[in-house]
């Protein structure tokens, strides 16, 4: 409850706030070439929330600042290169600025935020693939090997002298998270090439910084940690996804920096400790946008899998600071399951049924992510190789639309209306559409 003397200063706390954010301003856009890649840069005057997505018949990618504004020497494009043919752009009604980047093929998009260095202020970076060029999670170098299981942490969050969040019927956030990660584990163990690794395996209390070393000392290439939300208003209810935010990113690369003269662990499979501070700070720069870039993409594939089952609480992956997230060179989320302060959701959490969809949309998004962007000498590596030369299929669920199919498996939607022979956009539940494969394209 708040205290009634705090309400008009956190009333203005929260107008100012709203009034900053609507303040963000696009100072300039760069855009450089190597090899072929293509990166576009958005100088920032300070960080913003950011949607990225792709647009088909003709090539785009979008992306929309939620609050911000273009100035005049922004809005100076600047002329196409690599695989932008053109950039364009405009402030929006509702506040917003969307920046279209207009290609010649299609690409894999990535983007994440970096901080200020000195040099330059807040940046907004776009990297751009070409769609037949893989692009891999970061890895450490001495776990690649021939054929190499993926190796997925599964951390089921609190445990022991530490029960979590109590819902109203009494069930317990340590119990209830333990039996959907047990169910994650095995589906990720019996799918070929995947190995899980738990955190914990019984009712036992670990400390947050001692779960992510469990998943270093295991090598892992991926970290989930599962929990279950609670708000003191009960009909608040759903799922949201969590990675690292940038405030947590800088604070912890200060950290090591600071220790890393003592430090044992690496960064990236690289000791920190023979290194000067320039080095080492660009070390764990180049190790964290990596990372991060790689959980923002794995976050929005299991997002989009919950969506599917059950209610969602944000619509987008929503960063913060959890010390959990915070390694460096392993990509990492948090999963709010559900809230066990609401009625409906702890009855779910407690239920068998439930529990098990929940574990199969997170490994379903783990698995299709990691089959978009398998890291090499991995099975998974090999296997997703094999599976691009069949034939893909997918089977029309609800709430599936064209353009959404079309942008996940990066496919012209009038390629899927040719070899499905549809003549509109109105979709049948339960058909199963064929997926013309690049060679077909």
């Amino acid at each position: 409850m708040l205290i009634r003397g705090l309400f008009p200063g956190l009333l203005v706390l929260l107008l100012v706030t709203q009034l900053q954010a609507a303040t963000v301003r696009v100072q300039a856009i760069r855009i450089a070439q190597n090899g072929d890649e293509t990166r576009v840069v958005l100088d920032l005057d300070q960080t913003t929330d950011h949607r990225l997505f792709t647009l088909s018949d003709p090539h785009r990618v979008v992306v929309d600042l939620s609050a911000g504004t273009l100035t005049e020497q922004a809005a100076r494009f600047p002329d196409g290169k690599g695989l932008v043919s053109r950039i364009r752009g405009a402030n929006r009604s509702d506040g917003s600025t969307r920046i279209v980047l207009d290609l010649g093929q299609p690409v894999r998009p990535r983007s994440f935020v970096i901080g200020p260095d000195g040099e330059h202020g807040h940046r907004l970076v776009v990297d751009l693939v070409p769609l037949d060029q893989q692009v891999v999670v970061k890895t450490i170098p001495d776990k690649l090997g021939n054929d190499r299981d993926l190796v997925i942490a599964v951390d089921p969050g609190h445990g022991g002298k530490d029960p979590g969040a109590r819902g109203r019927s009494g069930l317990l956030e340590k119990d209830a998270v333990l039996q959907i990660s047990r169910r994650l584990a095995r589906k990720i163990d019996q799918e070929p090439g995947m190995r899980a690794a738990l955190t914990r395996k019984n009712d036992s209390f670990i400390h947050l910084r001692e779960r992510m070393e469990r998943a270093h000392r295991q090598q892992a290439d991926l970290f989930i940690s599962i929990h279950a939300d609670a708000f003191r208003d009960q009909r608040v209810r759903g799922a949201t996804v969590y990675v690292l935010s940038n405030k947590g990113a800088t604070d912890e690369a200060a950290r090591r920096l600071a220790e890393r003269e003592n430090a044992a662990d690496l960064v990236g499979g690289v000791t920190l400790k023979d290194k000067d501070q320039m080095l080492a700070s660009v070390l764990i720069d180049l190790s964290q946008n990596a990372s991060l870039s790689s959980s923002m993409d794995v976050g929005d594939q299991v997002l989009d899998e919950l969506r599917r089952i059950g209610k969602i609480r944000k619509p987008q992956v929503q960063q913060a600071p959890f010390i959990v997230l915070k390694s460096p060179d392993i990509p990492s989320m948090l999963i709010e399951t559900a809230f066990i302060s609401n009625r409906y959701d702890e009855s779910n959490l407690g239920s068998v049924q439930y529990q098990e969809r929940l574990a199969q949309a997170i490994f379903a998004g783990v698995r299709h992510y990691f089959y978009d962007n398998p890291p090499p000498g991995t099975k998974v590596a090999t296997l997703a190789r094999t599976t691009r030369l069949r034939e893909v299929q997918h089977v029309i669920r609800r709430g599936d639309t064209l353009t959404g199919i079309a942008n996940r498996y990066q496919v012209p939607i009038r390629r899927i209306r040719d070899v499905n022979q549809i003549p509109g956009d109105k979709l049948v539940i339960g058909r199963v559409l064929r997926i013309p494969q690049p060679q077909d394209i």
